[in-house]
């Protein structure tokens, strides 16, 4: 039986890492996507060293080219891609909204939303070629409207105009794909991991990354019957 293969992209460290090593204790063959080669191998022997089955994948999701070659490399190798989770993101300008720079936006929204619709499409080719496929798109609890309108949320007062808006711009990307890909039997699902400790936040977060991994690969490995076009975290659906 061949086994089953997962990419994560941004996985050299934090959640995307851990995410990887759960996938391998699941007995997934798991590309390990990373930017930075150097990072990607180190991150990758860690694994390897536990026994997992990874091998790296250098992907840049802002680059066009980057993505294609990486998709091909997966196509020569596999033919096909069981899972996609695109978990690559970056936090931005944290100014007020009125003194952010459009040009940060512009960069926020390149990794943020571009990404995932860039490797999406890329890689769609390879998910369609898989008996039963899954994309998981990690968003953020700072992309629910309904949580960040709520004055009561403990995310209400949290007003980043570049990073929170390219989360709900991805809950929306989210949707479009879960629509048109129903048919092919691919589930596409957004993630909240929560507020997580990670060099992300200068550490700051209250979670641990095993903790926000749960919910992406609860996701990653919903069988034929798996909800598709939600917005989850780990106690199930949260408000768009």
């Amino acid at each position: 039986m061949l086994k089953q293969t997962a990419l994560i992209t941004g996985a050299n460290k934090s959640i995307g890492f851990e995410t990887a090593r759960r996938l391998g204790e699941l007995g997934y063959k798991v590309w390990l996507g990373s930017r930075d080669l150097a990072r990607g191998e180190t991150a990758a022997q860690v694994l390897r060293d536990m026994g997992h089955d990874i091998r790296v994948l250098q992907i840049d999701t802002a680059s066009d080219n980057s993505v294609k070659v990486a998709a091909e490399r997966v196509k020569q190798e596999d033919g096909r891609l069981d899972v996609l989770i695109n978990n690559a993101g970056i936090l931005g300008d944290m100014s007020a909204p009125s003194e952010t720079p459009l040009s940060t936006i512009k960069e926020v929204y390149e990794v943020n939303v571009f990404g995932p619709i860039r490797t999406t499409q890329a890689f769609l080719p390879l998910l369609k070629a898989s008996a039963h496929a899954n994309i998981v798109m990690v968003s953020s609890g700072l992309g629910s409207l309904g949580w960040l309108s709520d004055p009561t949320n403990e995310f209400a007062s949290i007003n980043i105009l570049g990073y929170n808006s390219s989360k709900s711009a991805l809950n929306a990307v989210t949707l479009s794909f879960a629509k048109e890909l129903a048919a092919s039997g691919i589930r596409v699902n957004a993630a909240d991991p929560g507020y997580t400790k990670t060099d992300f936040n200068h550490h700051s977060g209250y979670r641990t990354v095993e903790q926000a991994a749960e919910v992406i690969v609860r996701l990653a490995i919903l069988d034929r019957d798996g909800s598709t076009g939600g917005y989850f975290d780990e106690n199930g659906s949260i408000p768009w």
